[in-house]
């Protein structure tokens, strides 16, 4: 018995033992493997297909020297570090391995005073100073030849990039000849500086430049372009014009002739722009003017309305309105993986972009060019005045009309273009009567492009705003500084696009990592559909009320008409109680019905909110109790 109880404990341990030898050995091997096993719908920890492109056409060895202090103290800012750190050091391990031996990778730890920390500060990377006094190093050099690109310091905070920085640091290394882009606006995307006399009174400071144009300057060489530019310069690849209000003839014969000789155009023009305040005073700001190239446009065959912005239900955002109170604005649009073109390469990786009260396109290209739409809007959309969505979002839906069309927000145009200015360049207006004294001088030969040799390519969108700051990024504070965050896919987009149309296209599935947002499209319809149920009772009862109040107002006017101001007639007393109690009946109506509208709002939310947080542990436990009752049927059976 005793020997029988021996061999059992020993079988145990022996058993336990070789279990631990056995997973020991299998994370050791997928461990060496760097292979994962990724569940998520959006393969958000799978390498891209543009990171794997770059990697499989490298020709030549790069270097990358990882920093990475090891041996800090153990407080909780350094283990926190440290796992993503960790991270940091599995991902560069996968690229080795998928570079096949084109990427050699050195691992430093750059201690105080050691050779290591000489190392990193010639290759640019940063200590960071911790809440302790230490610093700690984690960033890495990637280096091949003559050329080297340093990531000084890889933040935690920035995680949704990492790929995309070290990605974009192995291709810039590759190809270090950045390509020309020429930015032309009418708005102070390149910063201004501050008015020194309202800064003496501490109400302004100096505006720094838009992140897009400092993102742009990361990866390309920017230029400058005037809004009164009579020619695009030459080396100028692709030229990015924002908000181009009041654009002369001679600059839109300047954008025409740089695309005659092969230039690349990307137009964000705008309908309502929120940025380009009509007042200085910051407290009294209204919605700038609209913005387009009437010229060019017309001999493309598109129209786009600057005095109407596209408004949807589907898409509808909720801002802050009055006292803080939540309110709809049908004009602010935030677009969802249904309205963005999943076919293009510049849109297939984004899945939600903002259109702050955007135009829309309409037209159909001339011969010889072809529209893609990479933006629009629902069935349930209708172009509105600009000012008035800008104002109240009220007042748009009371009398919302769903045109029954989707509104084309953002096309890209292909083919051959033909000039706008068959006749040459524009003649430059005379400001001063005597020059028509002067002997007029000779025409000039008329040597314009009139039409490109080989197809080329423009994209226009209907909104500008959408690359502010402000509606683009989110600022956060952390212990490890302030966190900048991307609130939509709206610089990747515009990026992609630039990426795109200057002909490196690989970063582009990888930049679209940096925000990946999955909205509850279907929780969104079913709030449409709710509406759209009481909204016609709500315009009934309002139009109603406007009526009601009409005819009170017609009545006491009838009656200061007739000198009878504080006197009334039995009829006029009995119409006039008649109206004031519909009046009070309408009210009540109308804020029952509203009342209902915001009660069956509430209620689905708090059903699925239900849903997600019982449903699950329901699920696992009705399946252990079904499992359980299974296992004993089948013991009883035996």
């Amino acid at each position: 018995m005793k020997k029988n109880s021996f061999e059992t404990i020993l079988y145990s341990v022996v058993g336990v033992a070789m279990l631990l030898v056995v997973l020991v050995a299998f994370n050791l091997l997928s461990g060496a493997a760097k292979q994962r096993i990724d569940l998520t719908k959006e393969k958000a920890f799978t390498l891209s297909t543009g990171t794997k492109v770059i990697l499989q056409k490298l020709e030549a060895p790069i270097k990358i020297r990882y920093y990475y202090s090891r041996s800090q103290s153990g407080s909780p800012e350094v283990l926190f570090l440290k796992t993503y750190a960790q991270h940091v050091e599995d991902l560069l391990a996968e690229y080795k391995q998928l570079a096949k031996g084109k990427i050699i990778l050195e691992k430093y730890d750059p201690e105080p005073d050691s050779d290591a920390e000489d190392s990193a500060r010639l290759d640019g990377v940063e200590g960071q100073m911790l809440p302790n006094g230490e610093k700690f190093y984690l960033g890495l050099s990637v280096s091949r030849l003559d050329e080297k690109e340093a990531i000084p310091f890889l933040a935690p905070n920035k995680e949704r990039l990492l790929e995309y920085d070290l990605t974009r640091a192995i291709s810039r290394v590759v190809t270090p000849d950045k390509p020309v882009i020429g930015v032309m606006s009418s708005l102070p995307v390149f910063g201004a500086p501050s008015n020194p006399m309202m800064a003496r009174m501490g109400q302004q400071q100096g505006q720094e430049p838009w992140v897009f144009i400092s993102e742009l300057k990361n990866n390309f060489t920017v230029k400058t372009v005037e809004m009164t530019a009579d020619k695009i310069d030459d080396a100028i690849k692709v030229l990015v014009v924002i908000h181009p209000k009041e654009i002369t003839d001679t600059a839109q014969y300047a954008i025409d002739q740089f695309i005659m000789r092969g230039g690349k155009l990307i137009a964000f023009f705008d309908a309502t722009s929120l940025v380009d305040s009509r007042s200085a005073n910051p407290m009294m700001q209204m919605p700038g003017g609209g913005s387009s190239f009437d010229k060019l446009l017309a001999a493309w065959g598109i129209q786009f309305d600057t005095g109407k912005v596209a408004a949807d239900l589907n898409y509808k955002m909720r801002l802050m309105g009055r006292n803080n109170q939540p309110t709809d604005a049908p004009g602010f649009l935030s677009i969802t993986t249904d309205g963005i073109n999943k076919d293009d390469v510049a849109t297939s990786q984004i899945d939600n972009i903002w259109v702050p009260f955007g135009g829309a396109f309409s037209g159909t290209p001339v011969a010889g060019l072809k529209e893609t739409v990479l933006l629009k809007t629902t069935k349930d959309s209708q172009l509105v005045d600009g000012m008035m969505a800008a104002m109240s979002g009220d007042n748009i839906l009371k009398d919302f009309k769903s045109s029954g069309t989707e509104q084309a927000l953002a096309i890209r145009l292909t083919g051959k273009f033909k000039t706008a200015f068959p006749n040459g360049k524009p003649e430059e207006k005379k400001e001063d009567a005597k020059d028509s004294k002067d002997k007029p001088a000779e025409k000039k030969a008329d040597d314009s492009l009139k039409e490109t040799k080989g197809d080329n390519v423009v994209v226009l969108f209907g909104d500008a705003d959408m690359l502010a700051d402000q509606f683009t990024l989110r600022q956060m504070q952390s212990p490890f500084g302030n966190i900048t965050s991307l609130m939509n896919g709206n610089l990747n987009l515009a990026q992609n696009i630039v990426e795109n149309l200057s002909g490196d296209s690989n970063l582009i599935s990888v930049r679209s990592r940096a925000t990946l947002n999955r909205p509850f499209t279907r929780i969104r319809e079913m709030e449409t559909q709710a509406e759209k149920n009481y909204q016609s009772k709500i315009k009934e009862l309002e139009d109603s009320l406007q009526e009601t109040r009409q005819r009170v107002n017609e009545l006491q006017k009838s009656k200061d008409n007739n000198g009878q101001r504080f006197i009334l007639s039995p009829e006029q007393q009995a119409e006039q109680e008649k109206f004031q109690k519909k009046l009070v009946d309408v009210n009540v109506q109308l804020k029952a019905e509203r009342k209902k509208l915001a009660h069956d709002k509430d209620a689905l939310e708090n059903r699925l909110k239900w849903a997600n947080i019982i449903g699950m542990p329901a699920l696992v436990a009705m399946s252990g109790i079904g499992l359980a009752v299974f296992k004993r049927k089948r013991t009883s059976a035996k």
